[in-house]
Formats: C-alpha cells, sequence, structure tokens
C-alpha cells in the first residue's frame, strides 16, 4: 500500500468515527458513574525530536554530453578497431579516413565517453557527415520536478538517495535548485550529479529520488490518536496542565512504518491515546498514564 494511499486512509478513519460516535462506549477507559463524576483517558507524553522530512519525486538520469562528431573532409572509413558500445579517451581516433589529405584523415573523440553510435568500416562517409555519436557517462545527472507547495523547504546540498528501477541505491546530494518554474507544470528542476566511472547507469534510466529536507522539530504519533474537529480539521487531543481536554490541529510530514510524523504538538504534551473519542474540548478529566492503565 503506498504512503499516499495510507495517509488518506488515516484521515478516513476519523471521518467515519466522527459520523458514528457516541454509538459506542469503550467502558474499560470512560466511566461515568455520576454526571459528578470525572472521566479517565490515557494519555501518553510526547517529546518533539529532530526529523528530516522526506520529498519523493521520479527522477530520469541524463548524460553531461552527448556530442555527434562529424568528419573535416570525405573518404572511405577504414577499420580502427573501436565499435559502438566502446569506451574510448579523449583524443582516441573514432574513424580512420582513406583520402590524401593525411592531417584529416583521423576523426578523435573531444572527450572520454561511451561510443553510442559509430560509422562502420568500409562506408563512404562525405565531409560534415556524422563519424560518431560519443556520450559522457562519468557524472550523470538524476533530473526531477518539485511542486510548487514544496520548493519552499528544497536548496542545494541537500542528501539525496536515488533507488533505480533495476534495484541499486546511490546517494548523492541535490545540484541544482531551478530557480523558475516549468510554466506547463508549475514545478521546478532539481538535480542532483553522480559519479559514474564505470558507465553503469545508463542515460535515460528512471528511478525515485528521494529528498531529505532540513531537519525540524516534529512528534512520531501513532494514527489511531487521529480526530477531526467540528469544522473538520485533522488533530488530536491532549490533557493541559490544567487537567483540560484541548484539540491541536497538525499536519502530517511522513508516514513511517512505525508511526506518523507531524508538526503542531508542543513539547512534552500529554496526548490522549485511548478515550479521546469520548470527551470534548474544554473538558476536565482524569489524565492517567500510559505506564499506570
Amino acid at each position: 500500500m503506498s504512503k499516499n494511499v495510507r495517509i488518506s486512509l488515516y484521515i478516513l478513519i476519523p471521518i467515519i468515527g466522527w459520523v458514528i460516535s457516541g454509538q459506542f462506549i469503550e467502558e474499560e477507559v470512560i466511566q461515568k458513574k455520576s454526571s459528578q463524576e470525572l472521566t479517565s483517558v490515557i494519555v501518553e507524553k510526547s517529546d518533539a525530536e529532530f526529523f528530516s522530512p522526506k520529498v519523493t519525486l521520479n527522477a530520469a538520469a541524463t548524460s553531461e554530453k552527448r556530442v555527434r562528431v562529424i568528419a573535416k573532409t570525405s573518404g572511405e572509413v577504414m577499420p580502427n578497431n573501436v565499435n559502438q558500445g566502446q569506451w574510448v579517451q579523449k583524443d582516441q581516433v573514432l574513424c580512420r579516413l582513406g583520402v590524401v589529405e593525411l592531417n584529416r584523415t583521423e576523426v578523435k573523440a573531444p572527450f572520454k565517453g561511451y561510443v553510442e553510435k559509430i560509422i562502420k568500416p568500409g562506408n563512404f562517409i562525405n565531409r560534415g557527415e556524422v563519424c560518431a555519436v560519443i556520450i559522457e557517462l562519468d557524472p550523470v545527472t538524476f533530473v526531477a520536478e518539485v511542486p510548487e507547495a514544496e520548493i519552499k523547504n528544497i536548496v542545494k546540498g541537500q542528501n539525496v538517495s536515488i533507488m533505480l528501477v533495476t534495484g541499486e541505491v546511490i546517494s548523492s546530494k541535490l545540484s541544482f535548485v531551478s530557480k523558475s518554474a516549468t510554466p506547463s507544470t508549475r514545478s521546478f528542476r532539481v538535480e542532483a550529479e553522480v559519479r559514474n566511472p564505470k558507465g553503469l547507469i545508463r542515460d535515460g534510466i528512471t528511478g525515485t529520488l528521494e529528498i531529505s529536507t532540513n531537519k525540524i522539530l516534529a512528534n512520531k504519533i501513532s494514527p489511531s490518536i487521529l480526530l477531526l474537529s467540528d469544522s473538520g480539521t485533522l488533530g488530536i487531543r491532549i490533557v493541559n496542565n490544567d487537567e483540560v481536554v484541548e484539540f491541536l490541529p497538525i499536519k502530517i510530514l511522513e508516514d513511517t512504518q512505525d508511526g506518523l510524523w507531524v508538526e503542531g504538538i508542543p513539547n512534552a504534551s500529554n496526548l490522549i491515546v485511548r478515550g479521546q473519542g469520548f470527551v470534548e474540548n474544554g473538558q476536565k478529566v482524569i489524565a492517567i498514564p500510559t505506564t499506570e492503565s
């Protein structure tokens, strides 16, 4: 199940509970023997921690250079032991021509790279025609688009993790963050440069790029304590220092396997973890720590 689906369920479940609340009573937590007695709720202290929210994007690798190497004269292509798919060094001869103009018989690689395409020996090539296509694969750059709602949290130099469709995971840093949105999508281009000395990362391969944004104070909570206010705002209930119930709106930052990271909860708050659906804001209660329940 995807994170977005899980978060949607976390929001939907409180809505259902909000609609049917009052129809069931959790007897082990709510004990109202008379109208004068206070309701007991189970609370758990929640301490804020530094947390780096993740921004997950689709990304694709692109080579730094792709050059069509042009012949400067005409002639028959001679055998040269350079084949399609081969790595070549800068100034290595790609095409050797059998012509009179000796100073123009060799077409050399402009940089170290990978031969994507090359004309085969025995073919005749005219001046100005392509001898070979060579691409530079070290480094490669992964390119992604950040939605405008999240770009405020993205800065150059942040750590990224890239999971390729083939399963490999690569670590890098953001090397570029655009200041201008793409007009058609209103998103911002970001890039992460990756060393690729052996050419194992292919030009155009796709993957998932996860950006670790700057650390902020946040709380990790169980999704089971989420509620909706009367106005439909997502949040949780706490017991304040006066033993009174308060509703706190929260924002979900990230869904993990062991809980939700959220912001909007003051440090050392007493979260109501059982009975929160059966008390009201402003109601005085008896707070029982989880260690005593």
